[in-house]
């Protein structure tokens, strides 16, 4: 069992190019080829959580909080994120960060909130642009079938709810095969016209490499012609954020109490009670005051995040109610989902979740 093992597991799941262009998701520290001893999961690394890493023969830590978040000139241990780095290369310990990634996905972190909280008839917030493409493959007709089910296999051809879509057209394609070219049609140096479908497909940017792969496998022809169209079209189940329904209304004092009992609350920072009663809950977790205006717009009772800045709760326009509950709070079951994941993946691994409670803010 190498690194690479997990590491290429949960890019496939989460893939990487749904990180913000501001993050540092992937490994931080490491080889992928090293032998795999343990994995420990936790929210963000310190130089406990290394320490417990080592005590527990783990050699990767895989966090939801990127231990390097901007550019280091130096590693000389002034600094928390210095000293985790020279304890985790000492002991060889691979780090490890599925941050964005993983809040954009529509099986992530805030689908791990909206569960706890006990939503239903999910949407993404904010869906994430410019992450489609259209592929449009020429194929005789006879192979396309074939042809279409290795592609949705892959990936392609999935709309929301949807799956197995694709568009077909009829024309005729004609071609000349030089000396060089085996084609599965026709004769060198003899052009010839036949008929063709073209098909296309919607695609997500994450799943492109591996529905090329098999569009190549798969088709008859030596030179497959296709097309590959960005879109501007939003990917409506990845983004950030996400609102739901309870299944029954609650006061509006008791959702805060169920709030505070759930993610075991110290202290809700919240706007004016301008409702008596909750239903459609928007969510987001860690730092989402960015969602506070797609929240009112999507006409949410309730905006459940952290880090709020005070001018920001003023954003709420008497429309909405921001609950501010903690950065950590809101992402602490994110270890959960993270382990569960390998644990149905890699059953027989040695697995932890950590002991060492990382969250810095502490209530009086």
């Amino acid at each position: 069992m190498l690194i690479k093992n997990v590491t290429d597991f949960l890019e496939e799941k989460y893939p990487l190019s749904l990180q913000e262009s501001y993050d540092n998701c992937g490994l931080t520290y490491g080889h992928k080829e090293q032998k795999l001893s343990g994995i420990l999961f936790a929210l963000d690394v310190t130089e406990n959580t290394v320490k417990e890493a080592i005590s527990k023969n783990c050699n990767l830590i895989i966090s939801h909080h990127p231990v390097v978040f901007k550019g280091l000139k130096k590693i000389n241990g002034s600094t928390m994120t210095e000293r985790v780095l020279e304890l985790s290369i000492k002991n060889n310990i691979a780090l490890y960060a599925i941050h964005t990634n993983l809040d954009n996905h529509k099986n992530g972190v805030n689908k791990r909130i909206a569960d706890k909280i006990g939503l239903s008839q999910l949407k993404i917030l904010s869906p994430k642009n410019e992450t489609l493409v259209k592929l449009c493959v020429f194929v005789p007709e006879d192979a396309e079938p074939a042809l279409s089910n290795a592609l949705f296999k892959s990936g392609a051809g999935a709309i929301g709810n949807y799956s197995e879509c694709n568009f077909k057209s009829i024309g005729k394609g004609s071609f000349k095969p030089n000396l060089n070219a085996t084609p599965s049609v026709g004769a060198i140096n003899k052009k010839i016209e036949t008929t063709e479908v073209k098909v296309e497909y919607l695609v997500p940017l994450a799943r492109l490499s591996i529905v090329l792969n098999a569009m190549n496998a798969n088709h008859p022809y030596e030179e497959v012609a296709h097309d590959i169209i960005p879109l501007l079209n939003s990917q409506q189940d990845m983004g950030s954020g996400m609102i739901g329904e309870l299944q029954e209304p609650m006061t509006t004092r008791s959702f805060l109490k169920h709030l505070k009992a759930t993610f075991n609350v110290g202290v809700i920072k919240h706007t004016a009670l301008i409702y008596d009663e909750i239903n459609t809950v928007a969510i987001c977790g860690g730092s989402g005051s960015f969602l506070i205006d797609a929240a009112r717009k999507n006409k949410a009772d309730i905006f459940i995040t952290s880090d709020i800045k005070y001018h920001e709760f003023f954003d709420a326009n008497n429309e909405l109610i921001i609950a501010d509950i903690g950065h950590w709070e809101s992402e602490q079951f994110t270890v959960n989902l993270l382990y569960e994941n390998i644990k149905e993946k890699f059953s027989k691994f040695a697995l932890h979740l950590t002991e060492e409670n990382t969250n810095p803010v502490k209530y009086f």
